[in-house]
């Protein structure tokens, strides 16, 4: 595996990737790096919503109007030539308007004056298979370290951070592991499932030794759809905000959605079925050594994937399978059965998957496990930042 350079080379393409996912990107940023493209992980925010209004109608998918603002202000900054430009953007290709989010993008581009910026989509969905991110197999080997590494380090920093007797502590280990998870990603050397396994138990036992605050702790579950729960620009910065209020936050890992979306694929048939199901295997067997490495540091996961799902059968319906389907329930009775009875679930505005296979069953599920408080709330260009604010204090002093 070659040995990704610091600058872009002669001939290769910028490729923007929107923020998404801002405990992984730092390491899965180098999955995306190939002989053609060289990523950059967008980081603006002041003024991205009104950059994206612009373009994009208000009823649109929130995640869409940040995401086109990064776009267009990156574009706009002069930093970088249109004509070496590729916009990147994922989609899962279920029944949502994330599946439209590439066409709208174009528009978007000639309206403000970029027609030939190219964009890219990535799915598994054979969607736009001419405008594809071209895939080799050592970027999707990167990726499933920055995926599970990714894991790691957000499940160790929210658990130790809001508790850390010297301020600063938890994010210093972060940053030292993701320095160093980093350096092995960009060199492209020794990434073997042993050093993987081997990588868990040392960056937890880490963690572990750090100083912690003694007393009681409380903790609040985040569930709901991928952006508003694991961007902060999605969810307006909600991770400090609970910390600050004396609470730790529990987020559940990105690889329970990668084998929820296959567990999806399998139990729709089809001819790629055993592809699936391999696949699906093998990454939970990796998941199980997390979830162990973590248990035996006296850290706490949810249930590896393949309990999780038996278990979410008793009170979720799993043929809810559009988008963020059956996973944002589950993910709920999960937190609630291990002791963390307060959920708070961030969606997007006029997300429809959402809100009938979110917030449709909220009350529903709560009734049925006897125990737990959900609360729902959208996430829009419009929303005050304080409304929110102030409805998550309703759920922590309820």
């Amino acid at each position: 595996m070659y040995p990704i350079p610091e600058q872009p080379a002669a001939g290769q393409r910028i490729l923007f990737l929107p923020a998404m996912l801002d405990d992984h990107f730092p390491l899965l940023q180098y999955a995306f790096h190939s002989r053609e493209f060289f990523p950059v992980v967008l980081d603006q925010r002041r003024g991205i919503e009104d950059a994206g209004l612009r373009y994009a109608h208000n009823d649109m998918c929130y995640p869409f109007i940040l995401s086109l603002g990064q776009y267009l202000q990156a574009l706009g900054s002069g930093t970088y030539d249109p004509a070496r430009v590729s916009l990147l953007m994922p989609s899962v290709g279920d029944a949502c308007r994330g599946s439209n989010f590439t066409s709208l993008i174009r528009k978007a581009l000639i309206q403000a004056g970029y027609p030939q910026v190219e964009v890219l989509s990535l799915n598994t969905k054979g969607l736009e298979r001419d405008h594809a991110l071209p895939l080799h197999p050592y970027m999707v080997w990167r990726a499933l370290f920055g995926l599970f590494w990714g894991d790691l380090l957000m499940l160790l920093t929210h658990q130790t951070r809001p508790w850390e007797a010297v301020p600063g502590a938890a994010e210093a280990c972060r940053a030292k592991w993701t320095a160093r998870l980093a350096g092995e990603l960009k060199a492209g050397r020794g990434l073997t499932l042993g050093h993987l396994r081997k990588t868990f138990a040392q960056a937890a036992a880490d963690f572990a030794r750090l100083p912690l605050r003694p007393g009681p702790r409380r903790r609040v579950a985040l569930v709901g759809e991928l952006y508003t729960k694991y961007c902060a620009l999605g969810n307006w910065d909600i991770v400090p905000f609970l910390e600050g209020e004396g609470w730790e936050v529990s987020v559940n890992g990105f690889s329970w959605y990668l084998l929820y979306y296959a567990s999806n694929q399998i139990a729709a048939g089809g001819p790629a079925q055993g592809v699936w199901r391999g696949l699906s295997r093998w990454v939970a067997g990796l998941q199980q050594d997390l979830c162990r490495a973590l248990a035996d540091h006296g850290f706490f996961t949810l249930p590896p994937f393949p309990a999780f799902q038996r278990e979410a059968a008793a009170w979720i319906n799993q043929d809810l399978q559009v988008a963020d389907g059956w996973l944002i329930g589950a993910e709920a009775a999960a937190h609630i059965h291990s002791g963390c009875p307060r959920v708070l679930a961030l969606q997007p505005f006029g997300c429809l998957p959402g809100h009938v296979c979110g917030r449709g069953q909220y009350a529903a599920l709560v009734r049925r496990l006897g125990e737990g408080k959900v609360m729902s709330v959208d996430l829009d260009a419009s929303l005050p930042r304080l409304m929110l604010y102030n409805r998550v204090k309703l759920l922590l002093e309820g």
